[in-house]
């Protein structure tokens, strides 16, 4: 084997039989040498010369057995003598031609520290791996865009939450964040004098008030400002934020004045990012609003009526972001100068009742509508599933949008919502008894017999335990459960709910009790939410029951399936796009499938399905236990769904501005 001295700098000129234009000069990064230049030349570099045109066939890049060393000229002989001490040695290795066919790096010693091509690979692979890691990596940094993302919504757990919002609101912002957006979130700071209002204690008052011309007069809010998880959550407070309650009404109802207390947000939100100086700067006019549902929907209005005609936030987008299309912002025509528009915008809310919608027979049906304002000036819409995105567009699902939403179908998507798998993981997970994975399943059944002498239910392990959380809301399918129950507890099974105080009627609240007292040893009702028995509820059930007349997405059965529950849900919306319904004869006979879903939305046809899953928990244990580990291996986390809203955020930049 023949070698060549490397050192850290290497100053050579052309041999004769070397043409300029046959060589080529290349880093030692894309030779493969870049791990290597990196420890032995950090002060320099390393260039290898590899000529096409040679009078020695035998020879490398000019450089042969009968080379002249004068051929290589050294700029200061001293200091290249120092180097070549601390050099390392190109060496070549040729087959029986002559050819090379390899190059190693050798200390100056002459040691080989690889003496053979099997040690060299398996001693290599690491390093090769490294820099292939290193190579992917860089180029995902290279090609990755960041945005300055920012957030307004009614509500963001931890501080604040009534349903899914808070959960996404919550969850998405900080892996944005950790994909490396500038990500703010905006929303209230509700005080209503419960322990609640400890969750807004590490929030400062940043010294920053603006006037909102809103209501007839100039209303002064303030901001708060918390910096966590690379997410800066900022809260506009006001006093109409401060009152008993929940977000949105007591118990006699909404709140009067939530068009009024909306409207402070979305002026608020708009004016953040150009007046907090947060993290030492702001945010700036180049943003990407994510509003979500109507209490954040007047903020496209505000920057297509009164920003970018003055030129700010011409480089802005908009993202509309669709929870629940059943909730609009519907107030009477006569408050849209309340908002603060331009008069000429009013076009933009209108919103006219269908006759058979008036109250009498003089009513004009006259109204403003915020979220169609939002639909008709956002740059882009998204929902919460596919499945959804396709529902608001018909008639039965559009709530008297869904013309206006399919003309705008082109900028219509869905994605589903991730869970946060930290929190929500049977393997350490803090609220349930016992612990469990898709590899040891043993702890599910602990975690049963836990909550069933918890409930002062018969410990039954045979006996299917059928679960319910939700509201008692008509959009939750809880009257289909309240036909259903009596002929549900003719078999042997037990059936436990948790259902929001005060989220419904009453009547169901009543109905819950009496079923308590008529199957004292099968039925079980709680009334009140609690996150602690939430995840007991799902940890330990065997079936979830989710008969949704509509579901934008859904969160339950995406827990359930996280913990081996198996769910049974009414095809629509979001739970049609993440329950895949089984199929026993797929797969070879092994099977396929997460669950059962059920169409239409009758009480037989959600009988039908429960007692189908109830007779494979019973009869087929095997074909069970690998419905559970196939949900509990589905990827809902939050990181996948971010990428596809990398993707949505990269359409909106691409386009103009949909109103200029």
């Amino acid at each position: 084997m023949e070698s060549l001295q490397v050192t850290r700098l290497m100053s050579c000129k052309l041999s004769a039989n070397i043409s300029h234009k046959a060589c080529s000069f290349r880093p030692s990064r894309q030779l493969g040498f870049s791990s290597l230049s990196r420890r032995s030349f950090q002060n320099g570099k390393l260039t290898v010369a590899r000529s096409d045109i040679t009078e020695n066939g035998g020879g490398f890049g000019g450089l042969d057995d009968s080379s002249n060393s004068n051929s290589i000229e050294e700029e200061d002989d001293e200091e290249e003598e120092e180097e070549e001490k601390n050099g390392l040695m190109l060496g070549l290795d040729r087959d029986d031609c002559g050819s090379v066919i390899a190059l190693q790096l050798i200390p100056p010693s002459g040691e080989v520290a690889i003496n053979s091509h099997q040690d060299e690979a398996a001693d290599t692979k690491g390093e090769d791996e490294g820099i292939e890691e290193e190579k992917g990596g860089e180029a995902e940094i290279q090609s990755r865009v960041t945005y300055n993302i920012v957030f307004v919504t009614a509500e963001a757990a931890p501080y604040s939450k009534t349903g899914g919002l808070g959960d996404v609101c919550s969850s998405l912002p900080g892996v944005l964040a950790g994909r490396g957006h500038r990500v703010m979130v905006v929303s209230p700071r509700y005080l209503n004098g419960t322990s609640a209002d400890k969750n807004f204690t590490g929030a400062y008052d940043v010294d920053r008030r603006i006037k909102v011309p809103c209501f007839g007069e100039e209303q002064e809010v303030a901001f708060f400002h918390e910096y966590k998880k690379g997410v800066d959550w900022v809260f506009v407070d006001h006093p109409s934020y401060h009152r008993p309650g929940n977000l949105y009404g007591d118990s006699h109802g909404a709140f009067g004045d939530n068009q009024f207390r909306f409207t402070l947000l979305c002026h608020a939100a708009c004016e953040a990012p150009l007046v907090l100086p947060l993290g030492g700067y702001t945010y700036g006019e180049k943003c990407l609003f994510l509003v979500n549902d109507w209490h954040a929907g007047l903020v496209p209005v505000l920057l297509a009526s009164k920003y970018r005609p003055f030129g700010i936030y011409k480089d802005a987008r908009s993202i509309l972001v669709i929870h629940n299309l059943a909730h609009q912002g519907v107030e009477p025509a006569a408050s849209f100068k309340n908002l603060g528009l331009p008069l000429e915008w009013y076009g933009a809310l209108e919103w006219v009742f269908p006759t058979w919608a008036r109250t009498h027979a003089l009513d004009t049906g006259e109204a403003v509508n915020i979220l169609k304002g939002a639909i008709v000036t956002a740059d882009r819409i998204l929902t919460v599933s596919k499945g959804y995105a396709w529902e608001i567009t018909t008639v039965e699902g559009g709530y008297g949008l869904n013309e206006l939403l399919s003309s705008r179908r082109i900028v219509l998507n869905g994605i589903v919502n991730g869970i946060d798998v930290t929190e929500w993981d049977p393997s350490s997970d803090e609220h349930i008894s016992f612990h469990y994975s898709a590899d040891d399943l043993s702890g599910k059944a602990r975690c049963k017999t836990a909550l069933q002498q918890e409930l002062g239910l018969p410990i039954r392990p045979e006996c299917p335990l059928i679960g319910f959380i939700g509201r008692l809301d008509y959009q939750k399918g809880i009257d289909l459960i309240r036909w259903a129950i009596p002929e549900l507890m003719e078999d042997n099974v037990q059936f436990v709910s948790e259902v929001m105080l005060g989220s419904g009627d009453p009547l169901y609240e009543d109905w819950m009790r009496a079923a308590e007292k008529t199957y004292r040893d099968k039925f079980r009702g709680w009334v009140g939410f609690n996150v602690p028995i939430s995840h007991r509820i799902t940890a330990s059930c065997d079936i979830l029951l989710m008969p949704s007349r509509f579901e934008p997405c859904g969160l339950n059965q995406l827990y359930a399936m996280r913990y081996g529950t198996v769910p049974v849900v009414h095809a629509t919306g979001g739970l049609r796009d993440t329950v895949e319904n089984f199929n026993p004869y797929a797969g070879d006979g092994s099977g396929e499938g997460t669950g059962w879903t059920f169409s239409p939305l009758t009480k037989e046809s959600m009988l039908e399905a429960l007692r189908t899953a109830i007779m494979t928990y019973r009869d087929h244990k095997s074909t069970w236990e690998a419905l559970m580990r196939r949900g509990m291996q589905r990827d809902f986390t939050w990181e996948t769904a971010a990428i596809h809203y990398e993707q949505v955020f990269e359409w909106a930049c691409i386009d103009p501005p949909y109103i200029t």
